[in-house]
């Protein structure tokens, strides 16, 4: 049974950071590729930071330069390290697993959702100005 579950959220100034983690089961975890995901209240969901199996990572616009995407294969586990938070960083932070895809990459869509088949419960992040 594939399980994902989010932790390392919390409430910060801007200006901080915040590491979250997401500990994944269940499945091979180095053969597949790991997302992080957000959605703050009324809007869509959107990608943040996706990693392929080989460890390739992609960023939205809004994460790069801030946000790093790593992941560690020995412990199953998924980072993402948010650095120069700002409120708008604000949301539901989700991990999500393209189970045994070695990429999740959509055409010219890194961030897409579609491959993605797992997801976790997500963890709350709050940026204060």
């Amino acid at each position: 049974q594939v399980q994902l579950v989010e932790s390392g959220g919390g409430s910060v100034q801007g200006g901080g950071s915040l590491r979250l983690s997401c500990a994944a089961s269940g499945y091979t975890y180095s053969r597949s590729c790991m997302g992080w995901f957000r959605q703050a209240p009324g809007k869509e969901r959107e990608g943040v930071a996706t990693i392929d199996s080989d460890g390739s990572p992609h960023y939205a616009d809004s994460a790069k330069g801030r946000f790093t995407i790593s992941k560690d294969n020995a412990k199953n586990t998924l980072y993402l390290q948010m650095d120069s938070l700002k409120p708008e960083d604000t949301a539901t932070y989700y991990c999500a697993a393209g189970v045994y895809r070695t990429s999740c990459v959509s055409g010219y869509n890194a961030l897409s959702e579609l491959w993605y088949n797992y997801w976790g419960p997500g963890t709350q992040v709050t940026v204060s100005s």
